[in-house]
Parts: structure tokens; sequence; C-alpha cells
């Protein structure tokens, strides 16, 4: 498994990578902790971006993503006292966010909702992916028009590190679950970013 935050390769030289690592200082986090509203607004602005990058990667959906980040930054608050530096803080926060896009992809499922992803979030590839070059676009554009599920443990595997075992205890899925999912979503992923680079040769 590669680090947390280290790419792991999809095809060529597409990949996936989560780009933040936000420190935290200890001192910043003790006064959030004492309840001082000024270090709860720094902690805020730290990882909003991060926050709302990595939900509106698994949702698919900017108001949908705007939501999870509100909802884990509230139970950040509730839960930041809890908080003991035995993990890096990212990590900590992040597993908040993750739990509460999967909760929101599950309820969408039994809603029977549609699993497409809005054209706004289709058009916000500036604030999903580095602005390296053009096959990160075709990429980022490729995976919003992934299932729900396969899109989440594509992500889940390839940019933030997950185990499949990991994967499938926050899905509440199997392993091979997520095995299937990886495979059948990178197979779909590799003819979709065909089309797109025959579609546009010089990208």
């Amino acid at each position: 498994m590669c680090d947390a935050f280290g790419p792991r390769r999809i095809q060529g030289d597409v990949s996936l990578s989560s780009s933040f690592a936000i420190d935290v200082p200890e001192a910043l986090l003790r006064r959030a902790q004492r309840g001082e509203a000024s270090a709860f607004e720094q902690i805020y602005r730290r990882f909003e971006r991060p926050v709302f990058t990595l939900a509106l990667r698994l949702t698919g959906q900017r108001e949908e993503a705007q939501d999870v980040l509100q909802d884990t930054m509230m139970r950040l608050f509730d839960r930041i006292g809890d908080f003991r530096g035995e993990s890096p803080f990212w990590g900590w926060l992040r597993q908040i966010a993750v739990n509460e896009s999967l909760m929101r992809l599950r309820r969408r499922a039994r809603q029977g909702l549609a699993e497409e992803a809005d054209d706004e979030a289709l058009e916000s590839q500036d604030l999903l992916l580095p602005p390296a070059a053009a096959d990160a676009a075709l990429l980022g554009q490729a995976l919003q028009r992934l299932p729900d599920a396969t899109r989440s443990v594509i992500w889940l595997y390839h940019a933030e590190g997950y185990t499949h075992d990991e994967i499938a205890g926050l899905m509440g899925k199997t392993a091979s679950f997520s095995k299937s999912q990886l495979a059948r979503g990178t197979r779909r992923l590799r003819e979709l970013l065909r089309i797109e680079t025959e579609v546009h040769p010089h990208a």
C-alpha cells in the first residue's frame, strides 16, 4: 500500500493523488479544544478546501459536497476534544469527511436517486485536480461518469490510500466488493480515457 497521500497509477502517466497533507500547530489545536472561536475559524479555513474536494470526489455533486463540509465541521467542533494527536489531524478529520460522504451516498441509493454528477461539478476541475495537464482534467471528468460506489472505491483506494478491507468497513461491504468495483471501474476509466483522448488528441 502506498502512503496515504501518494498516488497510485491508473493508466500510463495518469494517476490519482490526494494533494492535502496539512499540519496543524499544536497551540492552535489546544486553543480550539478550549473552545476559542477564532481557533475554530482558522482550522475551518485550513481544511475547508480539502474536505470539500474529498466530498465532491465521492458524492459527485457540489451541493452535497457543501453539505458534507458543513456536517464534517460540525462534527469536528463537537469532537475536537477527543483528538489526542495519536494520528495526523488531517487523517482524523478525513475519516469524518469520508463517513459523512458515504452516509449521503447510502441515503441517495435508498432514495433511488440518479448516480449522475451535476454539470457544475463537471465544470469545476480546477477545484479537484492540480493544474497539471490535460490528462488530469480528463481523468477528473471520466471519474464523474462512474457510478457512486465505483467512483468512491477508486478514489479511496488510489487517492486516499485505503486498503480494500478498510473500504469494505467504511461502505458496509466485503473486500471482494471493493476489489471488483476497483477492477470494473479501472476498466471503465481506461475506456473513457481512450475515448476522450481520441476526441481531444492534443490533450
